[in-house]
């Protein structure tokens, strides 16, 4: 033993039975012997170590010193677990061998002292050794051919293996062997011998395991394929309900609701792989577990069952009028719809995709529309989603694993063409998980999403009698392919006129019923929703509208509670003792004409804003400064326009040296917002000209377009909610760009009755509109 350094140590001792421990292995046992779990208990206090040595009689149930092996192995207890009764269960790792030279107690446990054989020199091997370690080896790798429960990543990590001690502990750890055997290895110290004895070993197991396979083989000739699998079958059935696994469904049920089932073949065969599958393992192993619980979900799965749909166009137009104001070319656009299924019943299910701001409706029209055609409704969130899983479910060969949302939900509604709502798809997220908008590509592709094929089922589901509608408040963020794959319908902003008709006849009514209150109760008068809408929201939607009415209601609930006092009558002179002052006061359009300030019109995500531009000319150097927090595309405007304007100089009656000696002043008011946009151009151009030429601008007039050097006038977009702005400022004429004519007569006449539209092509027809002659 001169490969091994000595340590003598005392340690607690726990005899274990059945079962056999090396260096370098982990290994678990039960305690429940009082002596071993006082042993435990001590090694634990004092963090020391404890000293395993197996029994020579398993049945004894108090043993003496007599009783176990000398030879042990000193271990690290890694874990304990408490389990049922008094029983412990330990988890613990081998260090190095031992050898009892006495037993120092054995009450309340066993006391030992311990000497601990410990490796030295132990990467230094001779020859000698290298030659039965490689004999042991390559045994070893014919001995896990054969035995076939041996991984292949195990027998290359052994080959991989250099230290030939640890390397032969690891062996006889794979090794099915009985305790008295393993215990014979334990006790040969040095490694050359142990290699021959296990080589010896391992020769003789895997001859006996051929021998074993050689006899199998000629018995299942013998016996014919119907008596194999009955004789099997029947064991089976007998083993699970001696187990009690009998009131599992058995494979011949799922067999019968297969052939029911009107699916294509190939998806039959995967199944019935499945099935096939299940009936050669035990009912106890995990993976039946997992098979009947896929088998369970593919079987609900609505292969064929769809709900009738509601055709009648009358109907429906009645339906989507009643629940939601506005919103008419989404309204037409389901009508066009159910047109074409009256037409065409065999058409295939149309992707929508509603862009606008919050608030507008986009996620309540989607339930209407599954109510207009009688169709069932599934919404499922995709804001913050960033696992692809989540939409294409998991793999089968992960533990845990879930088919994805869409199948899914498909799953719980019970048919196969719902309104399948997919909310907030502009706020899909990407990260190491994978991409979810590209796992969204299959399902919104019209042509593809009939072999829609989630991770989980493994087999493809036809998706393409599904109505999908997405909702977005920007395409920006969205993906091009994925946009690409459906029809974009734009939901502007509600003007104020129909955000009055949706209180009145929606939100009112909505907010006394959520309140428990009625019409007789309080009284909201016209011009207080018109005070709402002005003065104490500033949205594209109703969400704030709502928040304010429900406000004022809940407030009145408290009066007619405390006071007794019916009807409440809210109105101008008392909204404020409600709500508190006003919050937002509109910019009105000035009572006299001005030179070098012009109003502009700006769009922003909660609507139309004015947007004053102002210009000074002051001696300088003919330099232009721009302030206002003004973002780089208005800036190039700026330097775009004055630009022009230096071209142009001679025709407008501008002398060279004026813009030579004098600097530009541009600045834009409200300095802590910050301003960005090409549509801005003509404004500042206009308003530079006025202050060099020392021209009055029109007090009642506003303008948008974007402005090219060489003066022409190009299209801008929110061309809606800035004529709406323009005219809640008391603006009279809007100059706007040619090439929005047709922006401008899709907008409701009503709207902009009272507005005077100016189209111009050229700054020119700017200037004519707004200089005062």
């Amino acid at each position: 033993m001169e490969n091994y350094n000595l340590e003598n140590k005392k340690l607690p001792l726990i005899p274990i039975r059945g079962i056999g421990i090396f260096p370098n292995m982990l290994i678990h046992f039960d305690v429940g012997r009082e002596k071993s779990v006082n042993a435990l208990e001590e090694a634990m206090l004092e963090d020391s170590n404890v000293f395993l040595t197996v029994q020579k009689e398993a049945t004894l149930d108090t043993p003496t010193k007599d009783d176990f092996y000398d030879i042990g192995v000193v271990c690290k207890i890694k874990q304990m677990l408490k389990i049922s009764g008094e029983n412990i269960r330990v988890l613990a790792e081998g260090i190095n061998r031992g050898k009892i030279i006495d037993i120092i107690q054995d009450e309340p446990y066993f006391e030992a002292n311990i000497d601990e054989y410990s490796y030295i020199n132990d990467d230094q091997i001779n020859e000698e050794l290298e030659a039965t370690k490689r004999v042991c080896v390559e045994t070893f790798e014919l001995y896990a051919e054969v035995e076939r429960k041996i991984s292949t990543e195990t027998v290359e990590s052994v080959r991989n293996m250099k230290n030939p001690n640890k390397l032969a502990d690891t062996i006889t750890s794979f090794i099915s062997l009985k305790p008295e055997d393993k215990q014979r290895l334990l006790q040969i110290f040095d490694p050359f011998e142990r290699f021959e004895e296990l080589t010896a070993i391992l020769a003789k197991e895997t001859n006996v395991l051929q021998i074993e396979d050689q006899i199998s083989e000629r018995v299942r000739k013998q016996v014919s394929e119907f008596q194999r699998e009955y004789y099997l079958k029947e064991q089976i059935k007998a083993i699970q309900k001696e187990l009690g696994y009998d009131d599992y469904e058995d494979e011949d049920n799922y067999r019968t609701k297969i052939k029911k089932l009107k699916i294509p073949k190939d998806i039959k065969e995967k199944i019935n792989k499945e099935i096939n599958k299940l009936d050669r393992i035990s009912a106890s192993s995990p993976d039946a577990g997992v098979i009947r619980t896929y088998l369970d979900f593919v079987l609900e799965l609505p292969w064929n069952k769809k709900s009738k749909d509601n055709l009648d166009i009358k109907k429906a137009k009645e339906i989507l009028k009643k629940d939601h104001f506005g919103l008419e070319e989404v309204k037409e656009r389901i009508l066009e719809h159910l047109a074409v299924r009256q037409l065409n019943p065999s058409q295939k299910g149309s992707i929508i995709c509603l862009v606008g701001p919050p608030g507008v409706g986009k996620t309540s029209i989607a339930g209407s529309i599954a109510r207009a055609m009688d169709k069932k409704f599934v919404r499922i969130s995709l804001g913050g989603v960033r696992d692809e899983s989540e939409i294409r479910g998991h793999r089968r060969t992960y533990v845990g694993a879930i088919p994805g949302r869409i199948i899914d939900s498909i799953s719980k509604c019970k048919v196969n063409n719902p309104v399948f709502l997919l909310d907030e798809i502009d706020k899909l997220a990407s990260d190491f998980r994978g991409d979810p908008a590209s796992a969204l590509l299959e399902a919104l592709d019209p042509e593809q999403n009939s072999t829609f094929t989630d991770h989980y089922l493994d087999v493809s589901f036809d998706l393409s009698k599904v109505m999908f509608i997405t909702t977005a408040n920007t395409t920006s963020t969205i993906p091009s392919p994925l946009l690409d794959r459906m029809e974009v319908i734009e939901i502007s902003g509600y003007t104020d006129e129909e955000k009055f008709n949706i209180a009145e006849k929606y939100l009112i009514k909505k907010q006394l019923k959520n309140n428990g209150l009625t019409t007789d109760d309080i009284s909201i008068s016209k011009v207080v929703i018109k005070e709402i809408i002005n003065h104490y929201t500033r949205e594209s939607g109703v969400r704030g509208l709502e928040r304010n009415i429900g406000k004022i209601i809940r407030k009145s609930a408290v009066q007619i509670l405390e006071k007794h006092k019916k009807p409440i009558v809210i109105n101008s002179k008392n909204i404020s003792s409600y709500l508190g002052a006003p919050r937002y006061l509109f910019d009105e359009a000035y009572d006299e004409n001005q030179i070098g300030l012009v109003t502009g019109l700006a769009w922003t995500s909660v609507g139309g804003e004015t947007l004053f531009v102002e210009v000074n000319v002051m001696k300088g150097e003919g330099k232009l400064q721009l302030t206002g927090q003004l973002g780089d595309v208005m800036k190039e405007s700026a330097i775009a326009g004055l630009s022009y304007i230096k071209a142009n100089a001679e025709k407008y009656g501008i002398d060279s040296k004026v813009l030579k000696e004098n600097d530009v002043h541009v600045h834009v008011p409200e300095g802590a917002i910050p301003k960005d946009g090409p549509s801005a151009g003509i404004t500042i151009t206009t308003a530079i000209l006025s202050a060099l030429t020392n021209t009055y601008i029109y007090k009642d007039v506003a303008m948008t377009g974007e402005i090219t050097i060489r003066g022409r006038v190009l299209p801008i977009g929110g061309l809606k909610e800035k004529l709406l702005a323009a005219k809640r400022a008391g603006i009279k004429k809007v100059i706007v760009p040619m090439k929005n004519k047709p922006d401008v007569e899709k907008i409701n006449s009503k709207v902009i009755k009272t507005l005077d539209i100016v189209y111009a092509t050229t700054i020119d027809e700017v200037i004519d509109s707004a200089f005062v002659k």
